[in-house]
């Protein structure tokens, strides 16, 4: 990390950007939207994001037993924004090779396209709807919170919200990456809120 007096030096005329976190770090992967935060913040208002390649590192991948942030999270952080994304390890220069010929194809790209992101390759095949509710779902306490429903709702209204959430998540129609964990978290939860419910 430089001093923010030398880092926002780098911030003009940059085509593109490789975001590193630590997947045995959470915090260090919690990071990065500060890190995007700051980076939008230089370029002032003139500045255009949709402009840059972003590529997100999720690096230390040889650390398997400290792993705390798993693919399918750090992979729809970075393709829900249209980031393209890579598993690497410096340690062992697994993924890193790929991930720099992808980067500087994607920033020649970039080039040969007026300094403007082509739009196909970026295309995400999911919605935001859908990122939310795998990032809400995976991040909920109990089986109320997952369906979104309150303690005490009825059968009807935990079956409505689990239909809603079946419709959006059902790894048939669903590409977003954790769908399918998510898919079978909800029918979990429905299943152990209707046994409860008489």
């Amino acid at each position: 990390p430089l001093s923010p007096q030398v880092r926002n030096e780098f911030y003009k005329d940059t085509q593109g950007v490789i975001l590193v976190y630590d997947v045995g770090q959470k915090e260090s992967f919690d990071a990065l939207d500060a890190w995007l935060a700051e980076m939008k913040q230089e370029l002032g208002p003139h500045g255009n994001m949709e402009n840059i390649v972003f590529v997100v590192c999720a690096n230390k991948i040889d650390c398997t037993k400290h792993r705390s942030v798993d693919e399918s999270e750090g992979r729809l952080w970075a393709e829900s924004r249209g980031f393209l994304y890579f598993e690497t390890s410096a340690q062992t220069g697994e993924g890193i090779n790929e991930m720099f010929q992808t980067f500087y194809s994607a920033i020649i790209d970039l080039c040969d396209n007026g300094g403007k992101r082509p739009p196909s390759s970026m295309g995400v095949g999911f919605t935001k709807e859908q990122a939310d509710a795998i990032r809400r779902i995976r991040n909920s306490k109990d089986s109320w919170d997952m369906l979104g429903v309150k303690p005490g709702a009825t059968r009807d209204e935990v079956n409505k919200a689990y239909r809603k959430l079946a419709v959006l998540l059902h790894p048939d129609k669903c590409v977003a990456p954790g769908s399918e964990d998510a898919f079978k978290a909800v029918v979990n939860a429905r299943t152990a809120l209707l046994k409860n419910i008489k």
